[in-house]
Parts: C-alpha cells; sequence; structure tokens
C-alpha cells in the first residue's frame, strides 16, 4: 500500500513537469550502465588521435623515469630526455605531489586523454585548428592540473586510495562536468574511476621509492610501475 502512494506521487510529479515515467526509467538504466557496467562498453572504439598525422599522436608504447636530483626534486625523463621541469611538492608540508604528473600519465593511458601530457610530448594536434585550442590547448590543460589538484585532495584523505576499488561517484561527475565541453567525445564516471585507482597505484610506488619507471601502453589501455 505504501509502495503505491508513492508511485503515485512519483506518476503525478512527473505528470506535471511533463515527464514519462519512460522517460525517468530509462535515464536511471543509462546512468546505472554507465556507472556500473563492464569498461569494455565505454572504451572508445580508438584512440582520439587515431586519424591524425603521426607526429601529433602519443606514443602507444613509452616508459617515463622519475629521478629525484640533489635538491630533491623530481624530474621525469623519456630515454634520457626530460619532459618538462623538475617539481617539488609546492607545499610548506612533504606531501609528495612532486610525483603528480603521474596522474597525467594514467589519464593518458587509460583515457587516451591528456592535453598536458600531449602538450609536453610536442604531440598537440595542430592540423586542426579547432582540435588544437580547444582539446589541446591552455585551458584544457588548466582544467587537467585542476582535476589533478582536487582529487589529491580527496585521495589523501582516503590513503591514496590503497585498498579502495569504489571511488565518490559524486567526485567523478564533477571531473565529468569539468571536461565535458573540452573534447569531442564521453568519457565514463567508470573510466575516471579506473584511471584515478589505477594512477594512485602507480604512485604509491613512486613516492614510496622516492622514484623510478614506469610503463604506459595506449594500445592495452595500461600503466604500470616497473622498478
Amino acid at each position: 500500500k505504501e509502495l503505491g502512494d508513492v508511485l503515485w506521487y512519483i506518476s503525478t510529479l512527473a505528470g506535471d513537469m511533463n515527464i514519462s515515467l519512460e522517460e525517468v526509467a530509462k535515464m536511471n538504466l543509462s546512468w546505472t550502465e554507465e556507472r556500473w557496467d563492464d569498461l569494455k562498453n565505454f572504451l572508445p572504439d580508438k584512440l582520439y588521435d587515431e586519424d591524425f598525422p603521426e607526429t601529433e599522436k602519443l606514443p602507444r608504447e613509452i616508459t617515463v623515469e622519475f629521478k629525484p636530483n640533489t635538491e630533491g626534486k623530481i624530474g621525469m625523463f623519456i630515454d634520457g630526455t626530460q619532459l618538462g621541469n623538475d617539481l617539488t611538492d609546492n607545499a610548506y608540508e612533504e606531501d609528495g605531489y612532486r610525483f603528480h604528473d603521474v596522474f597525467h600519465l594514467a589519464f593518458m593511458a587509460i583515457l587516451g586523454w591528456s592535453p598536458v601530457i600531449r602538450k609536453l610530448l610536442n604531440k598537440k594536434r595542430r592540423s586542426v585548428k579547432e582540435i588544437d585550442e580547444v582539446e589541446d590547448g591552455a585551458r584544457a590543460g588548466i582544467i587537467e592540473e585542476a582535476i589533478s589538484v582536487m582529487v589529491y585532495a580527496h585521495a589523501k584523505d582516503h590513503n591514496y586510495y590503497q585498498h579502495i576499488s569504489v571511488i565518490d561517484f559524486d567526485l567523478l561527475n564533477t571531473i565529468k562536468g569539468m571536461v565535458r565541453k573540452k573534447k569531442k567525445k564521453n568519457i565514463s564516471t567508470s573510466l575516471w574511476e579506473k584511471a584515478l585507482i589505477e594512477g594512485y597505484a602507480v604512485y604509491r610506488e613512486l613516492k614510496a621509492k622516492n622514484g623510478g619507471k614506469v610503463y604506459i601502453n595506449l594500445t592495452q589501455r595500461t600503466i604500470k610501475f616497473l622498478c
């Protein structure tokens, strides 16, 4: 009886808003599927730069080394060539954020998306002006850095996601909202969750060992700590 009353209230409210219960059910199923279904259903058919010139494609397989210098800063290297600048934690207290570029590498590996790494590797898609400006431009890079900082604060309060397989949906949904208009194709919350969990697994190794080598394979969508 009580459930019947609730159903009547919902039906009446939906009718007042000119929304059919069928629409509500379909949207709810879509959200549930996007959040919990097998990841293979949401992996893009091909990488976002698949149709671009080779000079504008992210490397499909690379090993990146995080090396400390005598000042305690961390540099990121590929085959002995440094990417970007040496990093510190930029904080009053040491917290390991100097290794945060691994999160960008995780985004590249799992999502096939990272304006920050694309810029560092000089792989911006300049052959298409709109893509270069919108998806690979400064604003997209700033958004990615903002995601890294925002998630770090959350991860720090949750033991850097150790022994965690599910991340707060509100956080994932906020991330989706931040990047929704900065790329042509959608990335599911499930994929964001996978990128964060796997990225932080590698981060914990780097932080514990104060550096090391990280292997990225875009074709297999993997990122691993090597040594």
